[in-house]
């Protein structure tokens, strides 16, 4: 059993790894506890996970912490993103984009500029509000279905990982959701051939774990289902909002703002019984169908680049 374990985890490993660095390849990202970026220093990316950054120079694009903290007195072209970090933006700090807290705090001297949206959601107090007043309603006289609560606790994770996926990806979500409109159909055969050899190999995987070998296997495919899954519908979430934003007569929507309208519009579908079921799994095609053919966004089309090579 610990030998199918370690296994197990070694294969976790070596997914993550690869698909991590699939999407970050060419992105820039510094990535450590600590960062500082020096006033006469510029980099492209910098993301920490429980470590402290402080920008006193310039950032390309993105500055990302998953608890610590973040402390911004110089430039960052586009998005500040904190998932339970403390942000600190100094009167000097120039943001070209969107600042995004995910249950953490913000603290903004008078004077900063930022140019985007800032959007402030103190997560866990959302969240268990949320469940205290909607399961409370469920024990007691509700008018909201027990099954509506479960799918709006859903969308809400799903929200969550938009953001952050938005934030770190910004480049391949873009790249990836430009490819919907020009190969549709290509990207919707693709999705649904993968799906296919997707389900055929966790079905042969099952019958494997009789053997011992099958049970790391089944657990790896099913981390690279989740991953794919969760980067396709951010993508669609991105085509569907730029679509929509478009459509009322902004030029240039924002990643952060096409990515939201693009989450509610398909979060309001979903809901819908049965028509939301059908709408989610023609989704899950395209999705597979775009991440496949675009290499977790990296290549307009990962099959013909491979074809010219050859």
């Amino acid at each position: 059993m610990k030998n199918i374990r370690n296994k197990a985890c070694l294969s976790l490993i070596l997914i993550f790894l690869f698909l991590g660095f699939v999407p970050l390849k060419g992105q820039g990202f510094v990535l450590k506890k600590d960062i500082y970026v020096a006033e006469d220093e510029v980099l492209d990316n910098a993301m920490t996970f429980g470590g402290d950054i402080l920008v006193k120079g310039k950032i390309n694009e993105s500055v990302i912490a998953f608890g610590g903290t973040i402390t911004i007195e110089g430039e960052v072209g586009e998005v500040v993103l904190g998932v339970g970090s403390e942000i600190t933006l100094k009167s000097s700090a120039i943001i070209n984009g969107d600042v995004v807290v995910l249950g953490g705090e913000l603290d903004r001297e008078y004077g900063v500029v930022i140019k985007g949206d800032t959007v402030y959601f103190n997560t866990s107090e959302d969240v268990s509000k949320f469940l205290k007043e909607g399961l409370g309603g469920v024990i007691g006289i509700s008018l909201i279905p027990f099954l509506l609560i479960i799918k709006l606790i859903t969308l809400f994770i799903w929200f969550i990982l938009a953001v952050i996926f938005a934030a770190v990806f910004p480049r391949q979500i873009c790249l990836a959701s430009a490819q919907i409109r020009k190969s549709f159909w290509p990207i919707f055969g693709t999705g649904l051939l993968g799906l296919i050899i997707f389900f055929g190999l966790v079905i042969l995987s099952v019958f494997l774990c009789f053997v011992i070998i099958g049970i790391p296997i089944l657990i790896s495919l099913i981390t690279i289902g989740i991953i794919i899954k969760i980067f396709g519908r951010v993508i669609l979430f991105h085509f569907f909002g730029e679509s929509l934003a478009r459509a009322f007569g902004s030029k240039q929507p924002s990643l952060l703002l096409s990515v939201s309208l693009g989450f509610l519009l398909v979060g309001m579908i979903t809901i819908i019984p049965i028509l939301g079921a059908l709408f989610s799994f023609v989704l899950s095609i395209i999705g597979w169908g775009v991440v496949i053919r675009t290499r977790f966004g990296t290549v307009e089309n990962w099959f013909r680049r491979n074809s010219l090579t050859e």
